[in-house]
Formats: structure tokens, sequence, C-alpha cells
């Protein structure tokens, strides 16, 4: 499915939206926050991707919709990597 035809679905609010991006952008995402945390983390990191583009694409138009999701991606691994390796 394209982009175009994602951003629609996301505009309409249909949760076929979060599956389509998950089967297209899934596994770049994964490879992109394992690099920076566990497998495990890397899953959490992704599953709140979805979550940061549900909540924020109907007011934002994304025009590289995959830039959009890896930088909603790698800005939660980021965050997960610091927490983890944060002094206690």
């Amino acid at each position: 499915m394209e982009d175009s035809e994602i951003l629609k679905l996301f505009l309409e609010r249909k949760e076929q939206a979060i599956s389509e991006l998950e089967h297209k952008y899934g596994t770049r995402l994964k490879l992109l926050a394992e690099r920076m945390v566990s497998a495990e983390d890397a899953k959490e990191c992704v599953n709140d991707t979805w979550l940061g583009a549900w909540n924020s694409i109907p007011p934002n138009r994304p025009d590289p919709l995959r830039t959009y999701v890896c930088k909603i991606a790698r800005n939660l691994a980021t965050k997960r990597y610091h927490t983890n390796s944060a002094k206690k």
C-alpha cells in the first residue's frame, strides 16, 4: 500500500492504518531501535511508534511518511537508551 493511501486511512481514523503501517515499516523500525536498545525494548518502542503516529497524524500530514515514523521510533529508542543507562 502506498504512503498516500496509509495517510488517507489515518485521516479517516481507520485502525487499518496501523496494521498497514506496521506491515510496511515494522521491520525497518525494529532494526533502527535495536541499534540503541535491547530487542525487548525495541519492540516496545515500535509499538509506541504506532501510538505516536496515531495521535499525531490527523493534525499533521507528513510528506515522507517513512521519515516521520522513523523519527518517532528513533526518539523513543533514544529516550529509552538514556533511561536505561542513567545512573540510579
